[in-house]
């Protein structure tokens, strides 16, 4: 290399070679800059365009894809040149067809996916198209090392391209392709380790306290009515005894009034297992007769005047004397529904001394109930009869149940 002290003496020896030499330098050095900023322009367009809009996983899921594809290049390049015996521009236009042809299937699957949700007929095309150029890489390996080493290139790529196209279809359509049935979190669940909602602890230790207060007393009435031995009896209620006594001690059973109506619903619905037999549900697949469309609308409405203007009723004082106002009233009401009619509050009250508001709240629960439902709804079918709380005896060879909205002769 020229030193400085040659360069001076050649540019003092030759002063219009040196000036026109540096003129040409600086305008190359000018058209270097202008080339720098479009190149760096147009880098920023393409980054703010394609690279910004993405998430990282998905850069780095490019990034790695494109390097293992190189790799996969690579071994094809070889393959090409020792098996296929390609060399000089034909190996170089031929030794890479068959990854263009996987970038190809790539790119149309991606537009598949964004499309119609699905890569398609492409995307299979990726698999066996690089399961092929791995195959052919791998055959003109040297050792069983670069062997495996060929085979995995090209498979690792395709594995980042199905990850890419999962989260690319995850963010279009909101959800994954399937929902596996064993997870940690359902398996967690399946042993009693977790819990499927947001209950707290607290919640769930009083839910199961109520619930063994519901079966303990369910089981005491039926060996009641079954009339078993004083020994089974005993036991019954102490076990009903016992379970109350840890309900009202760890859940506030006591002060808790959306807990003793829980309480209250699970009691009912043990009770009245029996009332299920007697449901006659309308069949999904067939359309709905007008006729039960009005009958449901009658069972429904008010059963008299009287109750369109029914208010809550205070909670008397004398608990006792609720309690017998109740057995009264039930009493009345069970030998009505026997002989066949709906009766009225007013019917009630008048027939057992109850106070009419207490009636009212009565019979709007106890019409609903299996039995009255029936005699509501078949006097409305057969007689055309509103529900208005008395009704014209029924003859017993009749049939009171309905069958899917129709009158079963």
């Amino acid at each position: 290399m020229p030193e400085f002290e040659e360069v001076s003496a050649w540019v003092s020896a030759n002063p219009v070679g040196a000036a026109i030499i540096a003129v040409f330098a600086l305008v190359a050095l000018v058209i270097l800059l202008y080339v720098l900023r479009a190149v760096w322009r147009g880098a920023g367009r393409v980054f703010a365009k394609y690279v910004a809009p993405r998430p990282t996983e998905d850069i780095l899921t490019i990034v790695a894809a494109s390097i293992a594809t190189g790799v996969s290049a690579q071994g094809m390049w070889q393959f090409a040149g020792d098996v296929l015996g390609f060399d000089g521009p034909l190996r170089l236009l031929l030794f890479a067809f068959i990854e263009v042809a996987v970038i190809t299937s790539a790119v149309r699957a991606r537009r598949n996916m964004r499309e119609n949700y699905a890569a398609g007929i492409d995307g299979l095309a990726v698999w066996v198209l690089t399961g092929l150029s791995a195959v052919l890489s791998a055959m003109d390996a040297a050792s069983v090392a670069e062997a495996i080493f060929r085979l995995a290139a090209p498979l690792v790529a395709a594995w980042l391209w199905e990850r890419g196209m999962a989260i690319e279809r995850v963010r279009l359509t909101g959800r994954s392709r399937i929902h596996w049935r064993l997870t940690p979190e359902r398996a967690m669940v399946r042993l009693g380790l977790a819990e499927s909602s947001d209950r707290t602890a607290s919640d769930v230790d009083a839910h199961r306290r109520l619930t063994r207060v519901a079966l303990a007393a369910k089981r005491a009435r039926h060996l009641r009515e079954t009339g078993a031995s004083e020994r089974r009896m005993r036991a019954a209620l102490a076990r009903l005894d016992r379970a109350m006594d840890q309900a009202v001690e760890h859940t506030g059973l006591a002060n808790d009034a959306e807990r003793q109506e829980a309480l209250l619903s699970q009691i009912g619905a043990l009770f009245n297992t029996s009332a299920l037999l007697d449901l006659h549900p309308p069949v999904p697949w067939e359309p709905e007769p007008p006729q039960q469309t009005a009958a449901m609308r009658a069972l429904m409405a008010p059963a008299d005047e009287e109750d369109e203007q029914r208010q809550p009723v205070a909670a008397p004082v004398d608990i006792m004397q609720r309690s017998s106002w109740i057995k009264a009233a039930r009493a009345y009401w069970d030998q009505a529904i026997e002989e066949r009619f709906v009766p009225r509050a007013a019917d009630i009250a008048r027939e057992t001394g109850v106070p009419i508001d207490m009636c009212k709240e009565f019979r709007s629960l106890w019409k609903l109930e299996a039995k009255a439902h029936a005699l509501i709804e078949a006097a409305y079918l057969e007689h055309g009869i509103v529900d208005t709380g008395q009704f014209p005896a029924i003859p017993q060879a009749e049939r009171v149940l309905t069958v899917n909205g129709a009158h079963a002769g």
